[in-house]
């Protein structure tokens, strides 16, 4: 899939099939659409497309507010939607900046300037729901007489639903809030999961695990920036991560701010695999991308007096998730039975 920001590309496909929307964690109703964008693409045969925003139209009109309350916790990283996007056979995705230049484009710009002009639009797959230019004055009516004034082909598809319910990203938070992992992977199709490099850290979880019989090596942890300051999950999760090993390696991991021992306010993911491999070293993880699958929280996030209590909270953390994938491959096992 090849990336872009902003529509000023000489690299940009001369014709496309495109869908538009901000495909937070793109969940099942996502993958819908985009099955049927891909198709239709196929069809025509022009590569397809997504424009998506960077920020989050919401993040920026809380930031104009003064009102970061009214931002959506971020379900997926810029990265993480990429990957699924690609994952789901989109050849071509357009990154624009959400600012205020953007905002106060008229529906009417909008499908000169982006559309037209810029991804050269052939076909345009939208949401029941969608709504275009300043102050939302574009809608479905709006854009298909656009589509026939400049020959463009415009279809609108209904919500996807599960079990009654629509899926949607709002769906998806609301599940990552309350830590029903199950819920949001039915929601998602797959497990919750966040990827990155990981990053050199003070290596505190080292010396924390020092205090622990047996545990000369520490808390080992690999750590992962999450470069938005409300994630939609937050706290302490059993954990299974990717890209480490051959196999994936089983842990427990932080999501949040880390109360007790940064002051910071930034978000980091961080990990602890409960065995880390001998062959990468101690050094081994550093650099590498890896992606994490939030399987089952554990508890929310707390802050501690003393490291001596936080290091016992770790130290119960890792024998409940020990004991969780246990009972998992013994469910398994009699699966197979």
């Amino acid at each position: 899939m090849r990336v872009f920001r902003g529509c000023n590309h000489p690299g940009i496909a001369p014709a496309c099939a495109c869908t538009i929307g901000n495909f937070d964690g793109v969940h099942r109703g996502h993958q819908a659409m985009l099955a049927l964008l891909t198709n239709e693409a196929r069809h025509r045969g022009v590569p397809s497309c997504v424009l998506t925003f960077e920020p989050h139209p919401r993040d920026f009109f809380a930031a104009q507010a003064g009102k970061a309350a009214l931002a959506p916790p971020r379900v997926a990283t810029l990265r993480d939607k990429l990957v699924e996007l690609e994952r789901c056979g989109i050849e071509q995705a357009v990154v624009l900046r959400f600012n205020a230049a953007f905002a106060a484009q008229s529906p009417e710009t909008f499908v000169r300037d982006v559309l037209v002009d810029g991804l050269h639009a052939r076909y345009v797959l939208v949401g029941d729901d969608f709504r275009y230019g300043a102050k939302r004055a574009g809608d479905y009516a709006l854009l298909d007489a656009a589509g026939d004034a400049y020959g463009f082909d415009v279809a609108r598809m209904n919500a996807y639903q599960v079990h009654g319910v629509r899926v949607s990203s709002s769906e998806v938070r609301d599940a990552l809030a309350v830590g029903d992992m199950d819920r949001a992977a039915a929601l998602l199709g797959r497990p919750y999961s966040i990827s990155g490099h990981v990053l050199q850290g003070r290596k505190l979880g080292r010396a924390l695990g020092e205090r622990q019989p047996g545990r000369g090596d520490g808390f080992r942890t690999l750590n992962l920036r999450f470069p938005h300051a409300k994630p939609a999950a937050r706290g302490i999760f059993v954990v299974s991560v990717h890209g480490l090993d051959a196999q994936p390696l089983d842990g427990v991991a932080n999501l949040g701010h880390r109360p007790t021992v940064d002051a910071s306010g930034r978000v980091l993911l961080e990990v602890h695999c409960l065995d880390w491999p001998e062959r990468l070293g101690p050094e081994g993880g550093y650099g590498k991308l890896v992606r994490v699958e939030l399987l089952h929280k554990l508890r929310d996030e707390l802050h501690y007096d003393t490291l001596a209590a936080l290091t016992e909270a770790i130290a119960l953390d890792a024998r409940n998730a020990r004991a969780y994938f246990a009972a998992l491959r013994r469910q398994t096992t009699r699966d197979r039975i």
